[in-house]
């Protein structure tokens, strides 16, 4: 059988969040182990059947994660830090490692790449004992041979990513320890070769497309050519992924693996080397696994032909880009319409995968495909919407132009200080308060026309004067009302402004059960009115301390929507900008003296290669700038980021040039408020106290601890005392002693 189709890999949430649902339950205590295996087992039979039944060839097994798949990689390795040996069941301990327990922090979390995808960053010291551990790995292949599946292929992390996107607890260069990790590959896919008489095996290496260095690529030829010599029917393919891999190409083409996967969408460069991939297999991503566009078909099968120039067609295999993982299931899910007809979620990338596969290779179409294919090529056609010459006005006051505040940090902190009259490590949230059972019915049952709207405005207010009177109550020092009306920091204003579809089910995950729903920009943005004013204002008149005004920023909406790929982001970011700009003016004229401004994804907007970070950066600062240039010197402008790397931006940060910024911290043992040190920054800092994706609630010893090591980092008066996130994900019974342990220890240090 020739093999034509293969997929990167496919979303494991399930198509209506099955998974999700059961590991919440698991953790309640509502469902047990079996129930949880059982439906990890349905939701996988599921989706290799549809693929297989769409004609996908090589389909990925392994793909599937209870929680992320990097974390599955250091179990298979056994890299498991000290710290989590004494759990004896192997549920516990691994859900230990993602969340956290009573006893022990969770693995750090960051994003993965230039997506919204968090994984878990493994830890390795002198002192790990790698061994391998494939008993996962093996019984996924079996489960899929069971259904059927002819070409079962295997998606394991590939070493170098693994040990390049891990943390060395011993500040070394984690890829100190290839030499004890690659045995350790070796026995794994030695015993992954008993398995058939030809056994495929996707190895990710997504660390080859961000500038790899020297060291990278001097061991990468002996690094697979030691893996593809261990075991005869063993078929080794290096996947690339979100960019071009130029430097490791040539290198990879003289090694002995079967095949290689490259980018086609965002790194076309790739295109300039394929020619030497020849005698080689290239899984040809056309199909693009980060946006929900509909593929353009007749451009794919354009890019496919100029491959065919440099190798024979039995050798080019359709693919994805990269992993479904990152867009929804599918758009049978959604209402159709003008907009919804142009999408094309994971099934129905997959169907696309098999259409051009069967153009490229002169097969039969299908009447399915038949109609696929005509659709695709009308939608084409009618995506492009007229656009507006205003440059983006969507109301009757002319905009600012200008991208920076009218004083000086060092004017406004004085004012600020003196206005706000804060005391010493001022305590506060980040601005989200937990989603109660009762919360989300009612903003449910009001978007089905089931209740008023003056009932779910009462409903809400109340939830609002709660929220305030448990800050109040606890001792916090700037409040925030909550956000009990917003479903999602992202979609949420997508719903308030012009330009933006919000679908009905298009879930993408974001890190274990945590799924989001990016909002779809489609067209020109604007502001009808006002979008927070209302909540923040009741807010404020319950109390005479701060309430923070909670937005979120031009850059994060635009980095955490889905984004028509035929405009300039920096075009649709300005846009946004501008709306924000109105909303930080209404709310500023109604008497809010402190705004945050959230740009939790302006990390994972950079580009992955340095040559093209400056145009993002200016673009990106400038926008954040724009929009919070209509504040005076009285407001005071916050702004959070969270799980990224933010060493090699902080001079960017400062540029931003927002008062106050808050940072994840309770996960990265306080390296990076070093860099924030190390480089002067000037602004007041907000380092995360405690792990908010955790349950575990930290008693006042902890973080007084916390709270001293950060002081002896950075002053106490440029410090803020906060959680690292948003607390909606939690219970009020961990979050109610928490905060008030958290103020506590920060009333403790104040007064020495």
């Amino acid at each position: 059988m020739t093999i034509r189709t293969s997929v990167t890999g496919f979303p494991r949430i399930g198509e209506n969040r099955e998974l999700k649902k059961a590991l919440e339950g698991y953790w309640t205590g509502s469902i047990q182990d079996q129930d949880l295996e059982q439906t990890g087992a349905q939701v996988r039979a599921g989706d290799l059947t549809f693929q297989k039944e769409s004609r996908i060839d090589l389909i990925s097994v392994n793909d599937f994660s209870f929680y992320d798949n990097m974390l599955d990689s250091a179990l298979m390795l056994g890299a498991i830090p000290p710290r989590f040996s004494d759990f004896s069941h192997e549920r516990d301990r691994y859900f230990a490692m993602a969340r956290g327990s009573t006893a022990v922090r969770a693995l750090e979390m960051t994003k993965w790449f230039n997506t919204n995808y968090h994984y878990l960053v493994p830890e390795l010291s002198r002192s790990t004992l790698f061994s391998p551990h494939p008993e996962t790995v093996l019984a996924r292949y079996r489960e899929a041979s069971s259904l059927g599946i002819r070409f079962p292929k295997i998606n394991l992390m590939g070493p170098l990513s693994f040990l390049r996107l891990s943390r060395d607890m011993d500040n070394r260069d984690p890829l100190d320890h290839l030499d004890r990790l690659i045995p350790v590959y070796v026995r794994i896919l030695e015993e992954i070769s008993q398995l058939d008489d030809v056994v495929h095996v996707q190895l990710d290496e997504p660390i080859l497309v961000r500038d790899p260095d020297k060291p990278l690529l001097q061991v990468l030829p002996g690094v697979y050519d030691t893996l593809a010599q261990a075991g005869d029917n063993i078929r080794i393919i290096v996947a690339t992924y979100f960019e071009h891999a130029l430097e490791a190409l040539p290198i990879l083409a003289e090694t002995g693996i079967w095949g290689m996967g490259l980018d086609l969408v965002h790194g076309p460069e790739n295109l300039e080397a394929v020619s030497l991939l020849r005698g080689k297999k290239l899984l040809a991503g056309v199909v693009d696994g980060k946006n929900i566009w509909s593929a353009d078909i007749d451009q794919a099968l354009g890019i496919l032909g100029k491959i065919s120039r440099h190798l024979p067609k039995e050798d080019i295999i359709v693919s994805s880009s990269c992993s479904l993982v990152h867009v929804p299931y599918t758009v049978d899910n959604e209402l159709p319409g003008p907009v919804t007809d142009r999408f094309s979620f994971a099934r129905e990338k997959v169907r696309e995968i098999a259409l051009i596969s069967s153009m490229f290779h002169n097969q039969p179409l299908t009447l399915e495909q038949e109609h696929l294919l005509v659709k695709s090529r009308r939608c084409l056609i009618t995506r492009v919407d007229p656009e507006d010459s205003d440059p983006g006005c969507s109301g009757s006051r002319p905009f600012s132009e200008r991208t920076s505040r009218e004083h000086c940090f060092a004017q406004r902190i004085a004012v600020q200080k003196k206005e706000l009259d804060l005391p010493l490590l001022p305590t506060t949230t980040i601005g989200s308060f937990p989603q109660t059972s009762e919360i989300r019915a009612l903003r449910r049952d009001f978007k089905k026309g089931q209740i008023s709207l003056s009932r779910y405005e009462a409903g809400i207010m109340e939830y609002i004067d709660q929220c305030v009177a448990f800050q109040e109550e606890a001792g916090l020092d700037v409040l925030v009302h909550g956000e009990p009306e917003r479903n999602d920091m992202v979609e949420y204003f997508g719903e308030m402004l012009e330009g933006f579809y919000i679908t009905a089910n298009g879930w993408v995950q974001s890190y274990g059960s945590r799924c989001v729903k990016p909002p779809v920009i489609h067209g020109r943005v604007s502001r009808p009115g006002p979008m927070t004013v209302k909540w923040i204002t009741h807010a404020q008149s319950r109390t005479s301390r701060p309430v923070k005004g909670m937005l979120t920023g031009p850059v994060t909406i635009l980095n955490w929507s889905f984004v028509r790929n035929d405009r300039p982001a920096r075009e649709v970011a300005r846009q946004i900008a501008l709306a924000l700009q109105e909303e930080i003016r209404d709310l500023q004229t109604a008497g809010i003296r402190i705004i945050q401004v959230d740009e939790a994804a302006f990390k994972e907007g950079y580009p992955l290669r340095k040559a093209d970070i400056p145009e993002y950066e200016e673009w990106a600062v400038e926008n954040f700038k724009l929009a919070v240039s209509a504040a005076d010197i009285k407001t005071q402008i916050h702004t959070h980021m969270c799980y990224s790397e933010f060493g090699d931006i902080i001079k960017t940060i400062q540029a931003m040039d927002a008062d106050v910024i808050t940072v994840e911290m309770s996960r990265s043992n306080n390296d990076l408020l070093q860099v924030f040190k190390e480089t002067g920054y000037d602004k007041e800092i907000g380092p995360g106290v405690y792990d908010i994706h955790s349950p575990r609630v930290p008693s006042m010893e902890e973080l007084s601890g916390q709270i001293r090591a950060i002081l002896e980092v950075l002053p106490a008066e440029q410090v803020w005392i906060n959680p690292d996130c948003g607390l909606k994900t939690r219970r009020w019974e961990e979050v109610r002693p928490a905060l008030v342990n958290m103020v506590a220890a920060a009333r403790m240090l104040r007064s020495g």
